[in-house]
Parts: C-alpha cells; sequence; structure tokens
C-alpha cells in the first residue's frame, strides 16, 4: 500500500504578487523551491492564512533570490499581496520508506527569506 505524506513544506511565505492575466501556477523563488526539493511544475497544495482559501496548483520558477511569490490566474483570486500562505508538496510513499521519513520543511521570515 502507498500513503500520501508531506513531502515538504515552505511555511509562512507572504504573497509578493499576483498576476490575474497569467495561465495560471504560482510562481516561486526558485532558490525556495529548491531549497525545499519542489521541481518546476510540480503540483502544491496552497493554504491561505489570511483568508482561509486552500487550492492547488502547479509551481512556476521564479528570479533566484529574488523572495517572489506570485498567485497567477485563477489563484490570483485566492490571495491577495501581503497574504500569509503554507505551500504543501505531497508525495505517494510505500510502508517500509515511511518508517525513517521526514519530510523537508523551510520557515520563511521577512521578505521572504529563509530562517535558518
Amino acid at each position: 500500500m502507498l500513503r500520501c505524506m508531506l513531502r515538504a513544506k515552505i511555511h509562512r511565505a507572504t504573497v509578493t504578487e499576483s498576476n490575474i492575466a497569467y495561465e495560471g501556477s504560482i510562481t516561486i523563488d526558485e532558490a525556495l523551491i529548491k531549497a525545499a526539493g519542489i521541481k518546476p511544475y510540480e503540483q502544491v497544495m496552497i493554504s491561505n492564512l489570511n483568508n482561509g482559501e486552500r487550492f492547488e496548483t502547479y509551481v512556476i520558477p521564479g528570479k533566484k533570490n529574488s523572495g517572489v511569490i506570485c498567485l497567477n490566474g485563477p489563484t490570483a483570486r485566492k490571495g491577495a499581496v501581503g497574504d500569509i500562505i503554507i505551500i504543501f508538496s505531497y508525495g505517494y510513499y510505500p510502508e517500509d520508506e515511511i518508517k525513517d521519513f521526514s519530510p523537508v520543511i523551510i520557515k520563511l521570515g521577512e521578505k521572504n527569506l529563509l530562517i535558518k
């Protein structure tokens, strides 16, 4: 049996941009997705702490070390610039891999900088 487990989380990212005219997705600073182990075009779940919205989309890499977190297309209706969000990535794992499993969790501070 495979279990769906949290694989990676970007905790407390601040939305920096919103672009309703774009096709869809979320743009995330390339350094942040690399630190979390998230791949470009990977499906993610997003939870907005400001309004309670929860939605799925896919990741587009943004300029490295820019701190960009941009809601694109329909996702732009799910939050506003300044909102705090959590970005989740899930994966399916067999039982024998879960024993020693722990997700990658990165926490962000001001300007979407990694908290060490």
